[in-house]
């Protein structure tokens, strides 16, 4: 015995699915397209520039007095990641030059109590993106590559949006002679 309302082919299934299906699409598309974008999240922060608990001046150190950006992130050329310097390499200058500086008094009380400081990190790539800062230097890709001219901002800036296509594009540029395969950035 069949079930009352419902034919043996299945019709008026049939005739709903595909504009339910639709309707599903459409709502999905709805929800997703305005991420892509609008281009907000993770790996797209263009112009962002958090306030730091101590203010660090990159036009000071690196614009003014030259210091290369290697002296401070000592890593970047041996390891995958940049790092943020001990406050030790801080100390190194700072232990004579502008010690009566409310920020550098800062400085010294977190290097004399062995606390780090709290920088809060400014350029983020979502954690399926593994991303090697020496494979790019080896390259010889210099820093404002990506992060700008470092040597202007007295506050870090995120400059570029870091997205999937802004690096695919700088890898497929022919003299750059850059892999483009997933699996070079997608591990």
């Amino acid at each position: 015995m069949r079930p009352i309302g419902l034919r043996q082919s299945g019709g008026a299934l049939k005739r709903l699915a595909i504009p339910c299906l639709s309707l599903l699409l459409l709502a999905s598309l709805t929800l997703i397209l305005p991420a892509c974008t609008l281009q907000t999240g993770v790996g797209y922060n263009k112009g962002y520039s958090p306030e730091q608990p101590i203010a660090f001046d990159h036009s000071l150190h690196v614009g003014t007095h030259n210091i290369q950006c290697t002296y401070c992130h000592n890593q970047v050329e041996r390891s995958r990641h940049s790092n943020i310097p001990a406050l030790s390499t801080c100390m190194n200058c700072h232990a004579q030059v502008a010690t009566n500086s409310p920020q550098i008094q800062k400085l010294r009380e977190a290097y004399e109590k062995g606390e780090g400081v709290q920088w809060v990190k400014v350029h983020m790539l979502p954690d399926h993106v593994s991303f090697n800062h020496a494979a790019h230097l080896a390259k010889g890709v210099n820093c404002q590559t990506c992060h700008g001219q470092v040597e202007t901002m007295s506050r870090i800036e995120q400059v570029t949006d870091l997205s999937m296509g802004w690096c695919v594009n700088c890898h497929r540029q022919p003299e750059n002679n850059a892999p483009i395969n997933c699996s070079t950035c997608h591990q």
